[in-house]
């Protein structure tokens, strides 16, 4: 029992003058890792506002500092575990995470797939941040570009979260890149009135709108549609800018169709309404029909 005791007490003994002779090493690493953390997100913002000033790209900008920052951060780690004197540690710690990236590689395949997609969609993508897009379901402002997912706000206040796996892969809808979207709505006029003219009159009142743009690229034109019941339907074509899409887009979507429908009403054309005519022929009604003469005389 005193042997036992004694050998407790000189492992004790050994492990305290140990420690206390690695203590400075300990220290120093621990130095160094506080002045890794500070210098790697000194260096991670002056990386992110450098290819941000270059590039006029702030997702890219942001991604690649975050990139940078974390790994002069595991390089300082490495280091001062060396300087404390337990690089055998740092060693084991390189050869485990080799000897397991491929087990690691299985058990967290979506992670890994969502992180290579965030580094090609830093340099090669669809979107900037502010643009709106359409990613599957989805739909509104590309907000930011994070490791594992893209995060996008709807115009009905949600936050959603796209892993960048699913960006990579799915077909997106940029609505804003080159700053224009074509609208339409379709207007009826009475088939008596006058086709070409009610066309003019819809194209004046398209330009007396300010936000509806036209030149050489971008083209404004009504067509027939539709011999309709009770109407011959034009289909309008118009384009806007969609910078501030969806807002300001449909904003002038509604001037427009208010603007051509009083044009239309003051240019002396008539909209009817939707009327569908009814034919009794006698022997083949199925319900029995009522008139009161008394009100038709009243009327």
């Amino acid at each position: 029992m005193n042997e036992t005791t004694k050998t407790f007490s000189d492992a004790l003994v050994n492990f305290y003058n140990d420690f206390i002779t690695q203590l400075p090493g300990i220290g120093l690493g621990i130095l160094i890792i506080i002045i890794g953390v500070v210098i790697g997100s000194w260096i991670g913002r002056f990386a992110t506002s450098r290819i941000s000033n270059r590039t006029h790209d702030p997702l890219m900008s942001r991604f690649l500092g975050q990139a940078i920052k974390y790994s002069l951060i595991v390089i300082m780690i490495m280091l001062a575990l060396r300087a404390a004197g337990l690089g055998a540690i740092a060693t084991g710690i390189l050869t485990a995470a080799g000897a397991s990236a491929v087990v690691l590689g299985f058990a967290f395949k979506d992670i890994g797939e969502n992180f290579i997609a965030g580094i090609i969609l830093a340099f090669n993508r669809p979107f900037d941040v502010n643009d709106t897009v359409e990613i599957g379901d989805n739909f509104g402002k590309v907000k930011a570009l994070e490791f594992r997912y893209t995060k996008l706000k709807t115009f009905d206040g949600k936050d959603v979260y796209i892993p960048n796996s699913d960006v990579l892969t799915d077909p997106v809808t940029n609505y804003t890149e080159d700053g224009f979207f074509r609208w339409d709505f379709i207007i009826g006029i009475a088939y008596e009135d006058n086709i070409e003219g009610a066309k003019r009159t819809v194209l004046e009142a398209l330009r007396k709108e300010p936000n509806v743009i036209e030149d050489a690229e971008h083209e404004n034109f009504v067509i027939e549609d539709e011999l309709a019941t009770s109407t011959v339907n034009l289909k309008v074509y118009f384009w806007v800018d969609t910078k501030d899409f969806r807002r300001m887009a449909l904003i002038t979507k509604g001037n427009v169709v208010r603007n051509v429908k009083e044009a239309l009403e003051e240019a002396g054309y008539y909209m009817p309404a939707d009327i569908q005519e009814i034919k009794l022929y006698r022997g083949e009604a199925d319900f029995p029909l009522r008139i009161n003469k008394e009100k038709l005389e009243n009327k």
